[in-house]
């Protein structure tokens, strides 16, 4: 197990694969860890160092006080970069792991070198919208919307046929509250419109066609904004790396081979 201080909080991360391999960084999506992605980095091409973290507030990493910025989000990300010595990586980010992934780019165009937006966007809600979620998960708690949640996040058939499903409310319910909220918040505060708009790297977009977060034509606009390749997962709603992952990896591996 690996930790990483960023600031005053442990971020929990996980380094595998070659160390002198072409560099993934993942980000995970709200209310997940970074085992949103256990079945699709198996399917990824052979040789790629492969960086996970959990973002704060999820998983294994601090969850300190709401509300959260999404720069101290993009810090942390800069600050695991910076702890493992990475260059010239490809940024992987799902959801609000996308939206810091936008943002690291813009901060850090010296180490973003590629950007793969996964069912995500410049803007994501109204702060209406957020605000509602944070009282819910301060109050109540996260139980009470996760079939909400849920019902964006998967596919009908996932939820009624997949043995996993019960292990992915478990996740979201269980996320602390703090945490949950915090993130919340940061999405709320966050506009990367004119910024991703100024990237000039290379960006593949991702959506499952059944997402109900980030709808496909939402994650088609953030791609138009950067020249961005956009691709439309077919059978997977908010999170097509574990509903399709096959079909995922294969967009990865492409956009890899193109860009390097």
């Amino acid at each position: 197990m690996l930790t990483i201080s960023s600031g005053n909080i442990r971020i929990n991360v996980r380094d595998d694969g070659p160390k002198d391999g072409r560099t993934l960084v993942f980000a995970n999506s709200l209310g997940t860890d970074m085992r949103v992605f256990d079945a699709l980095l198996p399917l990824l091409p052979q040789g790629l160092r492969l960086v996970r973290f959990d973002k704060r507030g999820h998983g294994l990493s601090d969850a300190p006080p709401h509300p959260y910025a999404m720069e101290d989000l993009v810090g942390d990300a800069e600050n695991v970069c910076a702890a493992l010595g990475l260059s010239d990586i490809t940024f992987v980010g799902l959801s609000i792991g996308g939206l810091i992934g936008q943002g690291l780019a813009a901060r850090r165009p010296d180490l973003v070198k590629a950007l793969v937006l996964m069912d995500t966007a410049a803007k994501i809600g109204t702060p209406e919208m957020w605000q509602t979620r944070i009282e819910t998960a301060l109050g109540p708690g996260i139980g009470p919307m996760a079939d909400v949640v849920l019902q964006r996040w998967f596919t009908g058939d996932f939820r009624e046929n997949s043995p996993e499903f019960p292990a992915w409310r478990n996740m979201l319910v269980r996320t602390p509250a703090e945490g949950y909220a915090g993130c919340c918040a940061a999405i709320s505060g966050a506009d990367y419109t004119e910024t991703t708009r100024a990237l000039s790297l290379p960006v593949l977009a991702l959506v499952g066609d059944q997402d109900g977060s980030t709808p496909p034509d939402l994650v088609r606009r953030t791609a138009e904004l950067c020249n961005g390749e956009f691709h439309v997962i077919a059978g997977a709603g908010h999170l097509p790396c574990v509903e399709q992952p096959a079909e995922t990896a294969r967009l990865i591996a492409d956009f890899l081979k193109r860009t390097g």
